[in-house]
């Protein structure tokens, strides 16, 4: 039996193509990134930071099972900002990310 796969997209204008990941890598990982971004409030937190930040809420067997955090935690936070659960703020300086609530 093969293991369900969600398939992650890019908000980027002109980029098609999407990159399917095994289900529990992405629901672990959504989790992780709903938590840490929410937890920043309003103002949202660095892009930059996110990787450590989702990497500090997984447990170690769950680091070493996904292989390269900071790629999956690329891939799904991509597919968030599609479905609209998180956005990049419109800030000067580098990147932020803000939950999108309602």
């Amino acid at each position: 039996m093969s293991e369900q796969r969600i398939a992650c997209r890019t908000p980027t204008e002109g980029s098609k193509g999407t990159t399917n990941i095994p289900e529990w890598k992405f629901d672990l990982l959504r989790a992780a990134i709903l938590e840490v971004v929410g937890a920043a409030g309003p103002e949202g937190m660095f892009n930059k930071d996110l990787r450590d930040a989702v990497g500090a809420k997984l447990s170690a067997e769950d680091l070493e099972r996904l292989g390269k955090l900071g790629w999956h935690v690329v891939t799904v936070k991509l597919e968030l900002e599609v479905r609209g659960e998180i956005a990049r703020m419109d800030v000067k300086g580098p990147m932020r990310i803000a939950r999108v609530l309602g």
